[in-house]
């Protein structure tokens, strides 16, 4: 290994210590006895539910529902559908044993809930006049991963996921796209991380999928991540667990489905696409606290003073709907204050002290430019709701930059090879479509991200880059989390 080599290791290994230091640190989780398991600390968990409260929304708007289904599943539930227990089996968790005694039937811990809602669904659905069914929930799932990490891959995670049921596959596929363009709009709207959107290879998709539809980024150490994922499962559960309707002409019918997901795994790309070597930098839409207040005084007359001026400026920005905080702490000093809210990621820092108040004014300090400027008190909530979107358009603005500048397009295996090694990150492919071309990536510890979903971006420009035969499509190759 050559001396540029080793750095670019040490590098990318340093990137992963800072990753999950900087988790550790800015309090968003710790570890728990339990390998692979982490206890979510308040500040995390306030951005999932800044998270989790954003696409409620937006599921409840397209006639979603809410509901909630048990945790433990039928052994012979996973194995009604062959693709579905070959891909889990590797990760489940069973129970054996309950209340001191062996189980008649052994009990996987939910890895995903399709085959426990389908068994819900047979009693559910009996008409097309039951569907579509539209059924989300919120929950964890157990997966039992070997290597893990906080947020990214964990034991047992946070998420949501929706299954549907539609009395045709066109309605099903329409179904999967609709909530692929929701994962889209609030991924890059709300948390200011571009996407790149395709379908997963054959080998690559949900176990009993017909097809999977994917959301991918780029995370600043060139490495691709999953944000999530939309399946059109076909009529393969319905089948499975003989859900049948009576449609519209007499006809006994299987129902087409659908599920997907968004995970807990968006607090750790927001760590990855916008932290930089002083912690985080949250996108302001979500973040807990969008602005931190921080009074500075000398003498107890300059304190009564400057928290008297801090509680108006406090009151009007609270009238204004914004999510504000004031560190009042009197055991450690303003400097270390600014250091610990840059660690935290807050968007913008209010800074009052005597000056500032006989000037009538505030000094503002970005977290994303580190900028600070003076900014009069007056007129102040509507200047800050401009700066707060301003923080928000830059850190989607200078993620699609970095995405940009670290997307190409490589024309054999040899320069995938060497790019992949010296310089991560998206890489425009030919692919013919056999397996052992995908095995050819895998052997390169990178994988097939997505397919393209347009034809014109989909056209091969060349033969495969692995065999040299014609190349069936241009797929999206990269190392992954």
């Amino acid at each position: 290994m050559t001396a540029e080599e080793e750095e670019q290791t040490e590098d990318r290994e340093e990137r992963s210590d800072w990753y999950v230091r900087t988790v550790l640190d800015a309090e968003l989780a710790d570890y728990t006895p339990v390998r692979g398991c982490i206890a979510i600390r308040p500040y995390g968990y306030a951005i999932w539910e800044n998270i989790q409260g954003q696409v409620d929304r937006e599921l409840k708007a397209t006639g979603h529902k809410n509901a909630y289904f048990p945790v433990f599943i039928p052994m012979s539930f996973l194995a009604k559908e062959a693709q579905h227990v070959e891909g889990f089996a590797p990760e489940l968790a069973v129970v054996t044993h309950g209340g001191g005694q062996k189980l008649t039937e052994e009990l996987a811990v939910r890895p995903t809930s399709e085959t426990i809602i389908y068994d819900m669904y047979r009693k559910w659905i009996k008409s097309y006049r039951d569907l579509p069914m539209l059924i989300n929930q919120w929950g964890d799932a157990v997966r039992w991963e070997m290597r893990t990490r906080p947020f990214l891959r964990g034991m047992e995670f946070l998420w949501q996921e929706g299954h549907t049921a539609h009395a045709t596959f066109e309605e099903a596929d329409a179904e999967a796209r609709l909530i692929l363009d929701i994962y889209i709009k609030f991924i890059e709207q709300q948390l200011a991380i571009p996407v790149r959107v395709g379908r997963k290879s054959e080998r690559e998709k949900f176990a009993g999928a017909a097809i999977t539809y994917t959301v991918e980024s780029l995370m600043r150490d060139g490495r691709a991540l999953q944000m999530g994922t939309s399946h059109n499962l076909g009529q393969n559960f319905g089948k499975a667990f003989d859900v049948r309707f009576l449609d519209k002409d007499g006809e006994q019918k299987w129902p087409w489905s659908t599920s997907w997901a968004v995970s807990f795994r968006l607090i750790g790309a927001l760590v990855l696409v916008h932290g930089d070597e002083k912690g985080l930098i949250l996108p302001p839409r979500v973040a807990p606290v969008q602005i931190i207040i921080v009074p500075i005084w000398r003498k107890e007359e300059e304190r009564v003073r400057v928290e008297a001026f801090v509680g108006e400026i406090l009151a009007e920005l609270l009238r204004a709907g914004l999510r504000v905080e004031v560190d009042r702490r009197d055991t450690v000093t303003p400097g270390f204050k600014f250091n610990d809210w840059e660690l935290k990621g807050v968007p913008l820092r209010l800074e009052i002290g005597p000056r500032d108040m006989a000037a009538n004014q505030v000094t503002v300090a970005r977290r994303d430019t580190r900028e600070k400027s003076a900014v009069p008190a007056d007129g102040l909530a509507p200047h800050l709701v401009e700066r707060l979107e301003a923080v928000q358009t830059n850190l989607f603005q200078r993620a699609s930059d970095f995405t940009e500048r670290n997307t190409h397009e490589v024309s054999s295996m040899d320069e995938l090879a060497a790019e992949l090694e010296q310089h991560p990150g998206f890489f425009w492919v030919n692919w013919c479509g056999a397996d052992e071309c995908e095995d050819a990536f895998a052997a390169l510890k990178a994988s097939i991200r997505a397919i393209p979903l347009d034809d014109e971006r989909r056209q091969p420009s060349g033969p495969c880059v692995s065999c040299g035969r014609t190349a069936e499509s241009r797929v999206l190759v990269a190392k992954s989390y």
